[in-house]
């Protein structure tokens, strides 16, 4: 007994058929999804403007790169070249906070209007406060990031502690806060 096979073509339209589906319909509903596709790539295509191109940025330890010259007087900073390598997108130090800690001077509950920052301790230890996390002891191999704004502040720290800091953009504002 022979076996009857529909074509492909001829199946699809007995299941039209079926379903009472019409061509017509299908055809603009692809039209306007595709119309609708079309539309989203054109906003997505509006160029921003160009960047200056990065360069390479290569930053060797030495004692005397530490400096007195940052955002803390009880600390200092070994910029490592990234904000002028990447024109202000980001920049990126390692900070030495100077012991003893007193907490009378580093205790100064604040904020940053960054778009990203992220610490990661390399040496020693730092207890700091953060809105929302409460006390955080970070030792030797901890990282964390802070959300743009969030208050916070350094309670405590080893004399030996260092930490890499990485922020964007490069310039940015800090705020101080009354307790």
């Amino acid at each position: 007994m022979a076996k009857k096979t529909k074509s492909r073509s001829a199946a699809q339209t007995a299941v039209k058929k079926r379903s009472g589906a019409k061509p017509a319909a299908r055809s603009s509903a692809r039209k306007a999804v595709k119309s609708k596709a079309r539309t989203t790539t054109a906003k997505s295509s509006v160029k921003k403007p160009a960047r200056p191109k990065q360069r390479i940025a290569i930053s060797h330890h030495r004692e005397e790169d530490f400096k007195a010259d940052g955002l803390r007087a009880y600390a200092k900073y070994r910029d490592l070249g990234i904000a002028a390598a990447s024109h202000g997108l980001a920049q990126a130090h390692v900070i030495r906070l100077q012991g003893p800690c007193d907490p009378a001077e580093v205790s100064k509950l604040h904020f940053h209007a960054v778009d990203f920052q992220m610490v990661y301790v390399l040496k020693g230890w730092v207890k700091t406060y953060m809105d929302g996390q409460g006390e955080t002891l970070m030792k030797e191999g901890s990282a964390w990031t802070q959300p743009p704004k969030i208050k916070h502040m350094i309670l405590d720290y080893s004399d030996d502690v260092e930490l890499l800091e990485v922020i964007l953009p490069a310039e940015f504002k800090t705020v101080e806060l009354k307790a």
